[in-house]
């Protein structure tokens, strides 16, 4: 998730042939059953008492899949103390690199939420809310990956979420590669319940209020329709960076005390970088003088908040600064209300017709670090350089504060006196839905009519318009006026002010219109039960559209990047699939599904699956699947992207490997591109079932998603190799284009591949220990390989702080544990889930180069694991009154120092709790008759 502002073989390995041979001989079983019968459609199958499962359309009597589905219940979301979707979602150990926190304000999503099963980006992982899709969040991640907000979704409505992690899907869409999350709503309420709540941190801020109301109405078996709607409500105080100034790294961006050199502090700001042919953003100001060397203004003593700042020391340094400690939230502002209602009403022999509405709208506020007045960035008429050059910001020759009267001199400076940059999104979701279900003879049937649309508002202010700014600093007679910077910034008019930083704002829509039919029935009485069929058919209309922020067309707004596209998907589909149980212990599961793109995109995807159980406390079960995404508008259609990364610049580095070889910030100019081919993927899973006693039960899973014709903005390294940047003029020792990279040059291509593989673990133990009952469970997730293939070279993150290109520097550590214990007895009732992060190598890639490096030279070679501890408790005073509290980080850990992540200030979004604090929630819920 990269910031618009401020800077694989093809040969199978022996897992995947293993489990295609299985897979192989279980479709000819299937085939061989169904030749068999030749009578199937005379005979009478035997119904019963059924329930469906995620991944599939045919109702079956346990829940236990040939596919791997983790099924989260509504206690295990309340222990954690957790009280929104969102936030539940991203503790989930099969998530990954690629999720959107809520806390990433600044980036080209800033306001939303999304989960990355596998690592695999947002945008690969399909959420569904009752089975069926939602419109997409305004904002795509990155600029590029559209994906489904979670903070829209009443969490007081969830009746439970199903994880199918064995990734694509027949049933429900090709382009859920790496994984469904479904999310199922009550289905019907009677009664009234009123919940509210109130949280606050063990520093006092970030204070959550919080108040639900959920009543229905109607019994759908006696009175023939139900009706019920859940009302949520709240809001969340924002915490400052420098709430945390005794939070050892988290409260500040100067990290010299733990061994880092200012230059490589990235959040300690005024630092000269490179001999002092570079940096120098400070709250006092630098110009460069006819050698090219940075000469400090006056006033850092009376800007700054670092101690022994003079202006001798600027001079000879750079005036350090703590703009991160001043002005940007650790966490955001948040006001939400979410509306979820549903009605349904009965007919004949088990007919119902039912109706589903949804709305939602949320505002975030997030403050940011205030704007420099150069730097480089891009726009579509390619990169700006306001660093040197013809387009440099310069102080004029006569204005008061240069230092050096007669010389335009180039300009670096903070500016802290316009204030933080400001964005404040105001999102509004809505969905509608209405359908009928019921049964045909001996069919089942279910079709419905689906509407769902967002329409986004994003308002920034304390953003310089460069145009305004080259005026104010180089023109006497600008009218404007003119700026004055540093500690003289205080005669000038707000009029200045709103001249040279305007209020901008951009606006997204998206859109989803759907409609889809599915039958299902039992065929024939096979050994093992009913021989079921289900079939179906969907249509489905998505747009998005985002008009960029104001003047970013004309690259007329310093650092802020570029980002826009408009398009519009028809998608026509239709899907089979059989369930056959063939022997008692034997169970075939076939789909086949057939997307067709209205842009000519088209391609069938198959899923096979097979579940043995030689005992009924053992079963070993394996699956194949297919999955095909089309580019989204976002990636061929109309507009374009320039974002922010961090990189290394391997002509630097050689030149000067003591100072030059630290990832730093570089603009990333990313073209549209029409021809772009289909992402295609293969997955794999087998897996063992073991429920040795009633109240014992381990699944453990080995799997593997392998994705090609990935689409990816081209190679940051191999644009650098290429020569495909802008540079400034700070070239090293005379040598040629070797200035500091301000942009990089690339486009959006199928050039790479990426395998991902590993292990879940799940394992439950529940105890009768005297009058209560103690629940044990354990979910633990492996990497084994996180695999990329760029042309001719791959390379493994897995264990890494790589891939900074698309994981916003978050990493992939190879391990994430979930362990939870509960007690329950009479009216009361405890949980504990301690939550396990693995560590990672500080490195690029695996045995790849170093990311940062302390002040003496060394590397930092780690990010340290973490570990949390969450507890709750819930106390029934009387049936209809229960009270209920809750600690998250109770023994306060704080996150590890990682200095490379650009998400988050000197820690890892991972570990986020750390970064608050321990934080207290107690709450309240009363129930009518």
């Amino acid at each position: 998730m990269k910031h618009p502002v401020q800077r694989l073989n093809s040969s199978r390995n022996s897992l995947a042939q293993s489990i295609s041979t299985v897979l192989a001989g279980s479709a000819l079983l299937l085939v061989g059953a169904l030749a068999s019968s030749s009578a199937f459609a005379q005979e009478q199958a035997t119904n019963l008492d059924r329930i469906t499962v995620t991944g599939s359309n045919i109702p079956r009597t346990n829940t236990e899949t040939p596919s791997p589905v983790q099924v989260v219940t509504r206690q295990e979301i309340d222990r954690t103390g957790k009280t929104t979707v969102a936030e539940y979602l991203q503790t989930l150990t099969a998530d990954g690199a690629g999720s959107i926190p809520k806390t990433f304000g600044n980036g080209f999503a800033g306001g939303g939420a999304g989960i990355s099963l596998r690592g695999l980006g947002a945008g690969s992982t399909l959420v569904l809310l009752n089975g069926r899709r939602m419109a997409t969040y305004g904002l795509a991640d990155d600029g590029q990956k559209v994906f489904t907000d979670l903070s829209t979704i009443p969490l007081d409505a969830v009746e439970r979420i199903d994880i199918l992690k064995d990734g694509a899907s027949a049933i429900y869409g090709s382009d859920a590669i790496a994984g469904v999350v479904n999310i199922i709503l009550r289905n019907d309420f009677q009664g009234a319940v009123l919940r509210a709540s109130y949280g606050t941190s063990g520093d006092g801020d970030g204070n959550a209020k919080k108040a639900t109301l959920t009543a229905g109405t109607g019994d759908l078996n006696s009175d023939g329709w139900n009706a019920f709607f859940s009302l949520d409500v709240g809001k969340t105080d924002a915490i400052k960076i420098s709430d945390r100034k005794n939070r050892k790294w988290i409260g500040t961006g100067d990290t010299r005390q733990w061994g880092y050199d200012a230059a490589d502090a990235q959040f300690l700001g005024g630092a000269y970088l490179s001999g002092g042919t570079a940096g120098g953003t400070g709250p006092n100001g630098s110009v460069f003088n006819s050698a090219g060397q940075l000469v400090a203004l006056p006033g850092c003593a009376g800007l700054t908040t670092i101690p022994g700042q003079s202006d001798a020391t600027a001079q000879a340094q750079g005036c350090l600064w703590d703009p991160a400690q001043q002005f940007r939230d650790l966490s955001p502002e948040e006001k939400y209300v979410n509306v979820f209602g549903r009605a349904s009403f009965a007919f004949g022999e088990g007919g119902e017709v039912y109706t589903e509405i949804g709305y939602s709208k949320k505002e975030t506020v997030f403050s940011n670090t205030p704007s420099g007045v150069s730097g480089g960035w891009g726009y579509p008429g390619g990169p700006v350089n306001a660093n040197s050059g013809a387009g440099a910001t310069v102080l004029g020759p006569t204005h008061p504060d240069n230092p050096i009267p007669g010389q335009a001199s180039r300009l670096r400076y903070s500016a802290w006196d316009v204030g933080g940059r400001v964005t404040n999104n105001t999102n509004e979701f809505n969905r509608f839905l209405a359908g009928v279900k019921g049964n045909w003879g001996e069919w089942s049937y279910d079709t419905a009519y689906l509407h769902s649309g967002t329409d986004l508002t994003n308002k920034r202010t304390g953003f310089l318009r460069y145009s305004a700014v080259r005026c104010a600093l180089g023109n006497p007679a600008c009218p404007g006026g003119v700026w004055r910077i540093g500690d003289n910034a205080g005669a000038n008019s707000q009029a200045l002010y709103d001249y040279i930083s305007p209020t901008i704002s951009a606006s997204a829509k998206s859109s989803l219109d759907m409609f889809n039919f599915t039958v299902s029935r039992s065929l024939l009485d096979l050994k093992g039960g009913p021989l079921g069929l289900a079939l179906g058919t969907e249509w489905r209309k998505t747009s998005n559209s985002l008009t960029p922020q104001t003047y970013t067309d004309q690259g007329d707004i310093i650092g802020l990047g570029y980002s826009a596209y408009d398009g519009t998907q028809n998608v026509y589909a239709g899907y089979a699939e059989l369930s056959a149980p063939v022997l008692e212990q034997l169970e075939l599961n076939a789909a086949l599904r057939y997307d067709k793109y209205e842009s000519g995109e088209g391609k069938a995807t198959p899923k096979l699956g097979v579940k043995w159980t030689p005992t009924d406390w053992l079963a070993l079960r394996a699956s194949y699947a297919e999955g095909f995404r089309a580019p989204n508008p976002a990636e061929n259609g109309d507009g374009g992207l320039a974002a922010f990364s961090n990189a290394r610049d391997p002509v630097r580095c050689a030149i000067d490997p003591a100072n030059e070889c630290t990832a730093r910030s570089v603009a990333i100019i990313t073209r549209p591109n029409k021809d772009l081919k289909p992402e295609e993927s293969k997955s794999y899973s087998v897996g063992i079932v073991m429920q040795p006693t009633s109240s014992t039960s381990l699944t453990v899973d080995a799997w593997q998603i392998k994705r090609t014709n990935e689409i990816a903005q081209g190679s940051t390294a191999a644009a650098i190799a290429a020569g495909n940047v802008l540079r400034d003029a700070n070239n090293i020792g005379g040598v040629p284009n070797s200035g500091t990279i301000l942009a990089v040059n690339t486009a959006y291509v199928n050039a790479n591949s990426s395998r991902v593989r590993g292990i879940d673990t799940d394992i439950r133990q529940t105890f009768d220990i005297g009058p209560g009952q103690l629940e044990m469970d354990l979910q633990w997730s492996h990497v084994l390989k996180f695999e990329r293939t760029e042309g001719d070279e791959t390379v493994d993150y897995a264990g890494t702080h790589g891939n900074c290109d698309v994981t916003n520097c978050i990493g992939t550590p190879k391990d994430r544990v979930n362990f939870g214990t509960t007690w329950k007895q009479g009216a009361w009732s405890v949980s504990g889930v301690a939550n396990y992060i693995a560590k990672m190598d500080n490195t690029d890639r695996r045995g790849g180069d170093y990311q940062a490096f302390y002040a003496d030279g060394t590397p930092v070679t780690k990010i340290s694991s973490f570990t949390t501890f969450d507890l709750s408790g819930r106390w029934n005073v009387t049936d209809m009154f229960e009270l209920n509290a809750s600690v998250q980080n109770v023994f306060d850990r704080i996150a590890p120092l990682d200095p490379t992540t650009y998400g988050s200030v000197n820690y890892n979004p991972l570990h986020f709790s750390g970064a608050i604090g321990r934080y207290f929630t107690v709450g309240a819920k009363y129930t009518f008759n």
